[in-house]
């Protein structure tokens, strides 16, 4: 604004004496040079408000059933595998089927995974001590659960801000639940 009302004031050919806003474009600083303390005075300050605290990309388990999950909305069929604001189908059929290279993707995430949440299906199933004591030497605890419980559990410690992942295998037969992520809430 005050430029334009320097070039009215230059147009109608009236000294600079006359247009007081003359002076202030005189005395605005360039971008091409460093402010002094002088400068500041010229400009407002800049404040930054932090509106969320939490990760707009969280990932939260909506819903399970027999054929797979409900992701952010999004259908995943079959197991699958919840990191950090991914998610990836895992190539496992059930709790047998899963080793140590199984859970290699879970260790080779930067910023590092504190717990995996592992569910086995309808019930509780026991994984090899060595798959577990692996994750152990590399620092990530493991918490193997029905499916059902993993994924309330997967979801209140992504509430907390935790960083969690996931390995989930659906229950089998006709298991149906929708919703889940709003009683995380």
């Amino acid at each position: 604004m005050a430029a334009a009302l320097g070039l009215r004031c230059l147009s109608r050919a009236q000294p600079a004496r006359l247009c007081g806003r003359v002076d202030l474009l005189r005395r605005t600083p360039r971008r091409g040079h460093r402010l002094s303390p002088a400068d500041d005075e010229l400009y407002q300050r800049t404040r930054i408000s932090l509106l969320q605290n939490e990760f707009p990309q969280a990932v939260y388990i909506d819903g399970y059933n027999s054929r797979g999950f409900t992701i952010n909305g999004n259908r995943v069929l079959g197991p699958c595998a919840l990191l950090p604001q991914t998610v990836v189908q895992w190539n496992v059929g059930s709790h047998q089927d899963i080793t140590e290279e199984s859970f290699s993707l879970f260790w080779m995430l930067e910023p590092r995974i504190e717990i995996v949440v592992v569910g086995t299906g309808n019930k509780t199933e026991r994984l090899h001590s060595e798959v577990l004591q692996s994750m152990r030497q590399r620092g990530i605890a493991v918490e193997v659960q029905d499916t059902p419980n993993a994924c309330a559990t997967f979801n209140f410690l992504c509430h907390e801000g935790r960083v969690t992942g996931a390995a989930l295998i659906p229950p089998p037969g006709e298991t149906t639940l929708t919703s889940l992520g709003h009683s995380a809430e």
